[in-house]
């Protein structure tokens, strides 16, 4: 029971529901709203279960593709420990939980927010996008990057420019994130037959796309503060792990053409990961200043 239990847990990606929670947790927290803590809490950790909802249901339909990949293959279905049925279920029985508890405890935009996100990524990304187009991370990545949002509406009920500057931080940066990986794991996405930008473009522009992004992340790590919205205590420092970030992906890119440096494209990945979090915990510490 307690292994059957654990397979469903995994079915929710937990590691997508811990940022989920933290990126919610940050949309929420920088609104200034008088919200109490428990009101807050259950809809942060509803929106951490529509996320949930949306990874079960992802894993449903692509079990076939993970069965395929090393990064994949040990997740609950491939490995026979949750049947395809089940996991349709669960997903479907999460998303209703979800969406209609928070519609019952915060408000019907936050409730909506969190449908839309869990029916972008389950039919605009997983069905539609991923199996067609390189560009499938690129729009995909909107799903991602609304959990700040809906934290934000849990609090005042409206979306502003505000939060959609969050928005623009994750969706921006997803696309480097991700072609980092997919560098090293192009075997992998090949045996699947998903079109990633290594496999279609080939290595060199996805090592330009991947600099190109990480550009990008200079006007909209600037653009909270232009609106008032941060101050120095977060720009400056988040400036600075960003042109690092430029650096790292320069490197990459200035490598042999055609061709990449394993533990390079490792770095970018991994230090990604850190970044994001890292430019969230300074507008927390911003906020709180």
């Amino acid at each position: 029971m307690g292994s059957y239990i654990k397979s469903l847990y995994l079915l929710m990606k937990p590691r997508v529901m811990s940022l989920v929670i933290f990126t919610c947790a940050v949309g929420f927290l920088t609104s200034n709203s008088s919200t109490s803590i428990t009101d807050a809490m259950i809809g942060i950790s509803l929106v951490a279960l529509g996320a949930g909802a949306a990874g079960c249901l992802n894993m449903w339909y692509e079990s076939d593709l993970d069965a395929l990949m090393t990064r994949t293959c040990l997740r609950p279905i491939p490995t026979g420990k949750i049947n395809r049925k089940q996991a349709l279920i669960f997903g479907i029985l999460l998303s209703v939980i979800s969406v209609g508890a928070l519609n019952y405890f915060s408000n019907v935009l936050s409730a909506s927010l969190l449908l839309f996100t869990i029916f972008f990524y389950l039919f605009v990304y997983t069905i539609w996008l991923k199996r067609k187009t390189p560009q499938n991370i690129v729009i995909g990545g909107a799903a991602g990057a609304l959990p700040p949002v809906i934290g934000w509406t849990i609090a005042t009920n409206a979306i502003s420019l505000e939060p959609l500057t969050l928005f623009f931080i994750i969706f921006f940066w997803t696309p480097s994130h991700f072609w980092a990986l997919s560098l090293y794991k192009a075997d992998d996405y090949k045996k699947a037959k998903i079109p990633m930008l290594p496999l279609t473009d080939g290595i060199e522009k996805t090592k330009v796309y991947i600099f190109i992004y990480s550009l990008l992340m200079l006007p909209v790590i600037v653009f909270p503060y232009l609106i008032n919205f941060s101050g120095l205590t977060y720009l400056i420092p988040a400036l600075i792990l960003t042109i690092y970030y430029n650096a790292i992906c320069y490197d990459l890119y200035k490598y042999k053409k055609n061709k990449f440096d394993l533990k390079k494209a490792k770095k970018v990945f991994g230090y990604s990961i850190l970044y994001l979090f890292l430019i969230f915990v300074l507008f927390l510490i911003d906020n709180l200043i």
